[in-house]
């Protein structure tokens, strides 16, 4: 059994919903939850907010929060996991901003740094993680085996 449809399995056991809030990874955790049979028990919706207006109008990430800390950094991805939420009326929400690069990164923020957020039942936690500069398309696949792992042991 794969790790998405275990998730799967312990939401439709918890009658929970979840719902994602993408930006680095692009729609791909949705779209690894959909490939699994009862996805539709569980997801309703979900968002990818690329750009920084859209975690602001469709999530309500605060405009003060992505200039305080910058969109790549817990705190965006704690709002984002705490607006899809919200917005979905789900138990779960997930949010992940990062960088996958090849460009985009800094001293500070290097790429391969993507930072998330799971919003349970209310309560928010987050993560950083640094992938290195593996190549964009590693750094999404690498996200998303890291959210799916995180929300087995959170749920």
């Amino acid at each position: 059994m794969t790790v998405q449809e275990k998730t799967v399995e312990l939401l439709i056991k918890k009658n929970y919903h979840i719902a994602f809030a993408e930006s680095c990874t692009g729609g791909l955790c949705c779209g690894a939850l959909v490939d699994v049979a009862n996805a539709s028990s569980v997801l309703d919706m979900s968002f990818v907010t690329y750009a920084n207006e859209a975690k602001i109008k469709l999530l309500g990430v605060s405009e003060k929060t992505v200039k305080e800390f910058g969109v790549v950094s817990r705190e965006v991805a704690r709002e984002m996991a705490k607006g899809v939420a919200e917005k979905a009326n789900s138990e779960v929400g997930v949010g992940i901003t990062g960088i996958a690069g090849p460009t985009g990164g800094t001293a500070e923020k290097p790429v391969g740094m993507v930072c998330f957020g799971f919003c349970i039942n209310g309560k928010t936690v987050t993560e950083t993680k640094f992938f290195g500069n593996i190549g964009r398309n590693e750094v999404r696949r690498k996200s998303v085996e890291f959210v799916y792992k995180k929300l087995l042991s959170l749920i």
